[in-house]
């Protein structure tokens, strides 16, 4: 079995996440020391990954409460279970709000609300109530990793029934996987989702070669993926963004695995921008488009999506690009980190972070309980059966 990174490491209260933003030439844990830390380090994206998010969220309150309860004397919120709920759920509306579009996120500060409440309306106290919340919210960083191998092992699965139903060769020397952005174990809480697909079939043999694209602007597939696929040795390739219809003329590729940060009611997924440009190219190539991703991400209450809001960065991020000025033979510690601008300053920019690609688009949609299809002639998921 192949090591793994890791993007949350925790010691008792003590939370440390690798900074992102450094990646892949400074490899720097930072401790975060309250919940305002946890804020703006998934605002700030030195954490990314709708999953890993939602881990340290739900690890910020979990600290914070245990750390509250060794005070002495304890602070105020503690009196009552009133005060309590009043501080905890001001706690959760703020982590909310770090960025909108990832649906984990929503979904932890969401069941930590429910054992809050539950908690205030059953007959215990507040530093019972603050116990049971400390246990949930470690509880949700700790399944993920169970859940990611699941899914993983699901999709892997799947792809190869698919080729062998076709009754063509392929995959005889090895299924190659297309994927985009970063779903590893540096976007989760270990082995990751698309890219956890990838890792279970180079485990078993089956994985050809493993191509990403650089995921601009932020470049998570040439900084984070091609990080993560290099430590894991598994063969692979960066291309473009812009040459993904040339990969799939030139090179045959038997599936594109993404991972998603929200799964509408009806299977639109809405993923790191350059997904539905990847999906709609597959449909052209006859290419299975697969989407893996935690049934945390499916939001039933969203019917299309046309109703997933989508988060919108900052210009000045499309405009630069990070690096590294001093040699790679250098100590990584010595390494100089840089952000150069490439373009004319003060130009109008559109830089949306996620897009949305449509159900028709998706063969596939995997989560931890099973794989989904669209109905012969349909263009949506039912999704009752995995969810």
């Amino acid at each position: 079995m192949t090591a793994q990174l890791t993007s949350i490491r925790t010691d008792g209260d003590k939370i440390e996440i690798v900074n992102q933003l450094l990646l892949p030439h400074v490899t720097e844990f930072v401790e975060i020391h309250d919940i305002y830390e946890a804020h703006d380090a998934i605002k700030s994206m030195k954490i990314r990954g709708a999953p890993a998010i939602a881990s340290l969220a739900a690890l910020s309150i979990s600290s914070h409460l245990s750390r509250a309860l060794r005070e002495d004397p304890p602070p105020a919120f503690l009196a009552s279970n009133a005060a309590l709920q009043s501080h905890i759920q001001a706690k959760l509306d703020y982590l909310f709000k770090a960025r909108p579009t990832a649906v984990n996120l929503g979904a932890a500060t969401r069941r930590l609300k429910k054992t809050l409440d539950e908690g205030v309306a059953s007959a215990a106290g507040p530093r019972e109530v603050a116990e049971a919340i400390i246990k949930e919210g470690k509880l949700i960083n700790d399944e993920d990793v169970g859940r990611n191998r699941k899914m993983s092992k699901w999709g892997a699965e799947w792809l190869e029934e698919y080729w062998k139903r076709s009754g063509s060769d392929a995959g005889k020397e090895g299924l190659n996987v297309l994927t985009v952005c970063n779903t590893g174990s540096l976007a989760t809480s270990g082995y990751g989702t698309a890219l956890g697909l990838i890792t279970h079939l180079f485990e078993t043999g089956k994985l050809g070669k493993a191509y990403y694209t650089q995921t601009a602007p932020y470049h998570q597939g040439s900084r984070l993926t091609a990080y993560e696929l290099k430590t894991l040795q598994i063969p692979s390739v960066m291309i473009c963004d812009t040459m993904v219809g040339s990969l799939f003329q030139h090179h045959k590729i038997h599936a594109v695995a993404v991972g998603a940060d929200r799964i509408a009611k009806n299977g639109d997924t809405a993923n790191k921008i350059g997904t539905y440009n990847a999906a709609v190219l597959a449909a052209r190539h006859n290419i299975p488009f697969i989407v893996v991703a935690p049934i945390s991400t499916v939001d039933l209450d969203v019917l299309s999506g046309e109703n997933i809001p989508i988060e919108h960065r900052p210009p000045i991020e499309a405009c630069t690009v990070r690096g590294v000025l001093t040699p790679l033979a250098a100590e990584p510690s010595e390494r100089k980190q840089a952000v150069v601008m490439m373009t004319p300053e003060d130009i109008e920019v559109y830089n949306p972070s996620f897009d949305v690609t449509p159900a028709e688009l998706i063969t596939a949609i995997v989560t931890e309980k099973g794989v989904a299809t669209r109905r012969a002639g349909e263009k949506t998921f039912d999704l009752s059966e995995i969810v």
